[in-house]
């Protein structure tokens, strides 16, 4: 099936959106220890917030599925905040600032969602998004510079966290077999600031895959509960997806207005 990019942008974004309500979701159902912290910075306490985390998390699974089915553009809009809130309920709790702009995904890929999909307003807010409705060529640019400062912030923040040496990370390296795991984290925390700079700067397109295969191969090996942090890390991966189809189509656009001036 050969897809214009107003569908490759809609379903790569829709099905990042999807994995981040279903993947967060998951760790509501299984209450996850550390989310006690962020229920506390509501001063929520621990017995109350084990009772309420399988209620989010089957609330965001379910808006994780109905993305899945029937796209409504109250659903990204929601994500968008949502992801936003719960992203920076980490540093209020006490963590990294990194740990915030690292999940940038998590908001960044239903506002691109809703960047490509044309105005939001009241009337179109329930009805699902038609992926076949093509894109106002307006849109294409800021659909592009939206995806480059999610992709710099996703990239910045996890070298961020190696630079900082988180103990999760550093863990990963060591059970990897390096001798001197820290070394190892300074190495990856560099090579991931300068490819997020090199995004925000001058995103090159075999580069930005590059970058995509290294987040979704990275994002495996977490120690505990590895499936639902890659599916949550959704927004991250179809982030940088989109943005590669995207600079294709204006690359092809330039392509297009250089032939028409040398005809």
């Amino acid at each position: 099936m050969n897809l214009n990019i107003q569908q490759k942008l809609h379903y790569t974004l829709r099905l990042a959106v999807a994995m981040c309500f279903i993947g967060h979701g998951s760790f509501g159902i299984i209450t996850k220890e550390i989310w006690c912290n962020y229920f506390a910075v509501f001063g929520i306490n621990k017995s109350l917030a084990y009772q309420l985390m399988p209620w989010l998390g089957g609330l965001d699974i379910a808006f994780g599925f109905i993305m899945l089915i029937y796209p409504m553009r109250v659903i990204p809009l929601w994500l968008a905040a949502w992801g936003i809130v719960t992203a920076m309920l980490r540093p209020l709790s006490g963590e990294p600032f990194a740990e915030f702009i690292e999940r940038a995904g998590n908001f960044g890929a239903p506002l691109a969602l809703l960047i490509v999909s044309g105005r939001v307003n009241f009337e179109n807010l329930f009805r699902p998004i038609n992926p076949n409705t093509e894109t106002p060529a307006n849109l294409l640019p800021k659909a592009i510079n939206c995806l480059k400062v999610v992709v710099f912030l996703l990239l910045a923040g996890h070298g961020w966290l190696n630079l900082i040496e988180k103990k999760g990370l550093i863990e990963q390296y060591a059970s990897f077999g390096f001798s001197n795991p820290v070394i190892a984290a300074h190495v990856v925390g560099a090579f991931e600031v300068a490819a997020a700079a090199s995004v925000l700067i001058k995103p090159i397109r075999p580069v930005i895959l590059l970058f995509f295969v290294w987040k979704m191969a990275s994002e495996l090996f977490y120690p505990h509960w590895e499936a639902f942090e890659w599916i949550e890390r959704g927004g991250s991966y179809g982030c940088l997806l989109a943005l590669w189809f995207a600079l294709g189509k204006k690359r092809d656009l330039l392509q297009s207005v250089n032939n028409l001036r040398t005809a």
